[in-house]
């Protein structure tokens, strides 16, 4: 496999390990935090990402239809330059919070996913590529800086081997209703990637736009991506 070709696999391989993010923490970040959505309520994520030779499209919904526990669901659509567009991926997550986060505090939670990589040559069936999450989020200074860590590992069903994962972040609000989001997550087996970006509320804890961009980290630009996404969540109301 090409130098080029392989390295945007894996980078696709960590994106889709955290596609699915939490209602607080919610796009762009590819940390996850230790929050879920309101029991009874829903949210739709929405996301592109533009990479030097392709554009990826993404929807997410998620909901939390009993309490104790986040249900989502979606996938990615990649237009590759010159060659069309087609689904590539398929994704389901379960997140559960183990210890809630509180304002000045610390918690913990875990995340359960499998991911479908429907144009892969070899195991692309479900359950896919299966990973479990610990995301660890502590707040500071009345929430005007929270910290995001995660550890985890990805099975690849392709290539029959465990990684390690991690993600480290923080939200840092730079404003009323605008944060700042610095990141870097990567696995064991190569160099880190870095993202930065920037979340606004337009309504406040219902309506959200964000943009940002990454890289890898002492990389060139092939690796580079920029991406623009809108979150929308809704108050409980499910039966």
């Amino acid at each position: 496999m090409p130098a080029r070709t392989l390295a945007l696999a894996t980078l696709a391989d960590l994106l889709s390990m955290f596609a699915a993010q939490s209602a607080d923490a919610g796009r762009p970040m590819i940390t996850d935090d230790a929050r879920i959505l309101d029991p009874k309520a829903c949210q739709l994520e929405g996301w592109t990402r533009v990479n030097r030779d392709s554009t990826e499209y993404w929807l997410m919904p998620a909901c939390n239809p009993f309490g104790p526990f986040e249900l989502a669901y979606g996938g990615g659509r990649t237009h590759e330059n010159g060659h069309g567009d087609a689904l590539t991926e398929s994704l389901v997550q379960l997140k559960a919070v183990v210890k809630p986060l509180q304002v000045n505090g610390w918690g913990w939670g875990i995340s359960l996913g499998a991911d479908r990589h429907l144009r892969r040559e070899a195991g692309n069936g479900w359950p896919g590529d299966v990973y479990v999450n610990l995301p660890v989020t502590a707040s500071f200074r009345d929430d005007e800086v929270v910290m995001l860590l995660n550890a985890g590992t990805l099975h690849r069903r392709d290539l029959h081997r465990t990684i390690g994962t991690w993600g480290l972040g923080s939200e840092l609000r730079i404003g009323e209703d605008l944060y700042l989001l610095p990141e870097a997550y990567g696995n064991d087996r190569g160099r880190p990637f870095y993202q930065l970006a920037l979340r606004y509320w337009v309504v406040k804890d219902r309506l959200e736009i964000d943009g940002g961009f990454g890289n890898r980290l002492g990389g060139d630009t092939s690796e580079r991506y920029f991406t623009l996404g809108v979150h929308a969540q809704w108050p409980p109301f499910l039966p």
